[in-house]
């Protein structure tokens, strides 16, 4: 099995609502993205898949991200904004535009320092 692994960052910001009604202060994160993908075999350029392929892939699907308040895109409606949906989010949307070939073994995403979330299936 061959994995390769890309990272990237963005901002946006968020406010997570706790069960009892009350919400943390509006914030803004860096939030740095890592997604590994895989492949039992290299393809015909001896690559999992190129490394620009996956970041254009991946920065395509932040877009709706970038410098937004999470609360206001679309895919957080009846969801709290954290970095676990976050994760669950990106990789649900990049999952399934990778080649047959390649899986996409997980998407973790860092709020701050020390403090990640990973989602994979």
């Amino acid at each position: 099995m061959f994995t390769i692994l890309l990272e990237t960052t963005f901002k946006a910001s968020h406010q997570l609502t706790f069960t009892d009604g009350t919400q943390e202060p509006l914030h803004e994160h860096d939030w740095k993205v890592c997604v590994s993908v895989s492949a039992d075999k290299l393809d015909e350029n001896e690559l999992v898949m190129d490394f620009e392929e996956l970041k254009l892939m991946v920065e395509t699907t932040l877009q709706d991200f970038r410098d937004q308040r999470l609360e206001s895109v679309g895919h957080f409606e009846h969801r709290n904004t954290s970095a676990e949906n976050l994760a669950r989010i990106l990789y649900t949307e990049i999952a399934p535009k990778l080649p047959d070939t390649v899986h996409l073994d997980y998407l973790e995403v860092t709020e701050a320092p020390n403090c990640r979330a990973r989602y994979s299936r």
